[in-house]
């Protein structure tokens, strides 16, 4: 299964670590300098023009990790991934 995140970007749902909410969880200094860092190592892939909502933490067989920026809201990905397990 795969989940779309926006802008012709879709990841396999079984490389999904997390899915968190871009304005609650950069309140923390460790998601900042998780963020920060990952930017500055080139694994973050933005899925979107708009304001990001939320950001989305792959992990794949090669054990690659990766941060994708979304439009989308956490609870638009959670119905989705719901509706993908129907």
């Amino acid at each position: 299964m795969f989940l779309h995140l926006g802008n012709d970007h879709i990841v396999n749902v079984r490389d999904i670590v997390g899915i968190y909410d871009l304005e609650k969880s950069s309140v923390s200094k460790y998601t900042k300098e998780y963020l920060s860092n990952a930017t500055k190592q080139g694994r973050v892939i933005n899925c979107t023009l708009e304001m990001p909502k939320s950001f989305i933490v792959t992990l794949d067989r090669e054990l690659t990790e990766r941060v994708y920026i979304s439009q989308l809201a956490c609870s638009t990905l959670s119905k989705r991934l719901a509706n993908n397990k129907l």
